[in-house]
């Protein structure tokens, strides 16, 4: 244990990733809702929203009325996503902070998919993006692989086409006149296991040792918490997560894709492992049961329904001294 990190980040992608993800239009209302109990967890970043086409992602039509309707807390971020040009437009528009970034999916067909661009033709359109946030005087600090650790219509990915993609990312971010600081590994097809988590952050490592890494995984195969602790014996930092499990990637080609692992079970097992969180696991999962009752089913979070350590300890002294 001594070799896992002391602390660890945490951002929240329920509401963005998970709401994006449902069949049903959620309304605006209960959005906010949950997204405003997050805040009140102790987590310092939230994806609120997505500026997508509504005609491919009809439950983010209502992205500007809901960045609208947010509370703010100081010292939160709540963040937008964009994938293209209009969508930045959109954001920047808006109350929420952008984030600036280099994205580069890892197959051409979930690109494709995903973005409706291959590759090389998503990174020409980036650049007006890059050129943007030049503008304002944005900072750009990461590059984001998306689907890096394989694709449901491609197969396996090889270490050297992900190695590619990351040079991709880092020669667009210098071509813009950006340094960037770290690169985010995503899975929304879950396809991450801790042996690919230690053979992809290696050579990431061995090749560019000054660059961070972040996790954002999925449990969509039931690999998800395995490899964030994968990570977090690597030293990773910075995860990604859902609040009870929520969510899943519309155009992974899985049914029942599931989404990021689980906000409040990540961070008890961290709390558990002595790896700070900065968290409040009680307040999770009372915000937990609140995400559950929004989108009227039930979710695969396990701390929700089981509880801490701490509680049942708790309820056995009582049990013990009746």
């Amino acid at each position: 244990m001594s070799d896992l990190p002391k602390r660890v980040s945490i951002s929240e992608e329920g509401p963005r990733e998970g709401f994006q993800s449902e069949k049903k239009m959620i309304p605006v209302a209960d959005k906010v809702r949950l997204i405003e109990a997050l805040a009140e967890t102790g987590l310092k970043h939230i994806a609120c929203v997505s500026y997508v086409n509504p005609k491919r992602v009809p439950t983010m039509a209502d992205a500007e009325e809901v960045a609208q309707a947010i509370r703010q807390k100081p010292g939160i971020e709540y963040s937008a996503l964009w994938l293209n040009q209009q969508g930045l437009e959109r954001a920047l528009r808006g109350p929420l902070h952008v984030d600036g970034g280099v994205r580069v999916t890892a197959s051409d067909t979930f690109s494709k998919r995903n973005i409706g661009k291959a590759v090389a033709d998503a990174l020409v359109e980036q650049r007006m993006s890059l050129k943007t946030f030049k503008d304002r005087g944005m900072p750009v600090e990461w590059g984001i692989i998306l689907g890096a650790f394989g694709c449901n219509y491609e197969g396996e990915l090889s270490t050297e086409l992900i190695l590619h993609r990351v040079q991709q990312a880092l020669d667009e971010a210098e071509l813009a006149g950006f340094r960037l600081k770290g690169i985010k590994l995503t899975d929304a097809m879950g396809w991450a296991t801790p042996a690919s988590v230690y053979r992809l952050i290696g050579a990431i490592r061995t090749k560019w040792p000054e660059l961070e890494v972040s996790l954002h995984l999925h449990d969509t195969r039931g690999t998800g918490m395995a490899a964030a602790y994968a990570g977090l014996q690597l030293g990773v930092t910075q995860f990604d997560a859902s609040i009870a499990g929520l969510g899943g990637c519309p155009f992974a080609a899985t049914d029942g894709a599931a989404g990021n692992i689980c906000t409040e079970d990540f961070a008890f097992m961290c709390e558990e492992m002595g790896v700070e969180t900065g968290l409040d696991i009680d307040k999770l999962i009372e915000t937990a049961k609140i995400a559950e009752e929004v989108v009227g089913r039930l979710l695969p979070g396990h701390v929700m329904r089981g509880g801490t350590l701490k509680a049942a300890k708790a309820k056995a002294a009582q049990k013990a001294a009746a």
